[in-house]
């Protein structure tokens, strides 16, 4: 049996993983190595080195230059907000039209199922829970009255507008 395809010995296992292993984690290295170089790379593009002057004119043209490039920033960030949004939106319409076009949601006819009550409830709660359940005890005795006194408003007695009160 030891001559079957499937079959690797624990030690080849375990050297195969560690090899696997080591090779992960050297490209996870060289990606964040990659990562880091690249943030480099754009901090040197758009952040040139600051050179301070002690001159007033010279640190008033500085900030107006860093406020227009903070503006053109915004400018194109909110862009690409409502872009993110508008395509959303599209999402969601398309999602709706799909629906309409599939046509409204056919029901599936649903199977006649012989189950008690008591069967019911113990597949739902599981064997542990003994519960019985007589659904005709919980029902409300209804007590017909024979002779019925109309009242004051033609329709409703004067007791059981107090009886009607009291329940309250």
């Amino acid at each position: 049996m030891a001559d079957k395809k499937g079959n690797v010995s624990s030690s080849r296992k375990h050297t195969l993983k560690s090899c696997m292993l080591a090779l992960a984690k050297d490209w996870l290295e060289a990606e964040a190595l990659e990562k880091v170089k690249e943030r480099e790379r754009y901090m040197e593009e758009n952040c040139p080195p600051l050179e301070m002057s002690h001159s007033k004119d010279d640190l008033m043209e500085l900030c107006k230059t860093m406020y227009d490039k903070i503006n053109v920033i915004d400018e194109e960030r909110y862009n690409l907000e409502y872009k993110v949004i508008m395509v959303c939106n599209e999402v969601l319409d398309l999602n709706i039209k799909i629906v309409d076009l599939r046509g409204k949601f056919k029901k599936p006819a649903l199977k006649k199922v012989r189950m008690s009550a008591d069967a019911m409830l113990q597949a739902l709660l599981g064997s542990k829970h003994k519960v019985t359940m007589d659904l005709r005890s919980n029902l409300k005795q209804v007590k017909k009255d024979e002779k019925k006194e109309v009242g004051p408003l033609g329709w409703i007695s004067h007791q059981e507008i107090l009886s009607m009160l009291n329940e309250l």
